[in-house]
């Protein structure tokens, strides 16, 4: 005996008006523009390099933080470095005895 199976699709469909819409203002516009650099973080026992290039046109702040492995080695979090557009840059840093986590923070310029 066969059985057959069914599957359904169920669109939606909903209506929205464009009379209550406004045109955005620069701070909007500025907000929805695509933003980040790209980075990609190496580690190699202590030492780690982010390097971060920025496709983007808006200028991005990027900050390397490092957590290190040991309780008593020192965290370090490096100072924001301006990546314009098409720009590439490279941030380092280090532990003493290993490296825990590494990230990288994002901020507009400006």
């Amino acid at each position: 005996m066969r059985s057959i199976r069914y599957r359904t699709a169920v669109l939606l469909v909903t209506s929205v008006s464009v009379a209550g819409l406004t045109a955005p203002t620069s701070g909007q516009a500025q907000a929805a523009a695509p933003f980040g650099a790209g980075c990609l973080i190496a580690v190699s026992g202590s030492h780690t390099t982010a390097t971060c290039h920025n496709s983007y046109v808006v200028t991005d702040r990027v900050s390397l933080h490092i957590e290190c492995a040991r309780w008593w080695d020192i965290d370090t979090d490096s100072a924001p470095v301006e990546v314009g557009p098409a720009r590439s840059v490279r941030l380092t840093g280090r532990c003493w005895k290993g490296i825990g986590s590494v990230w990288v923070t994002h901020r507009r310029a400006g």
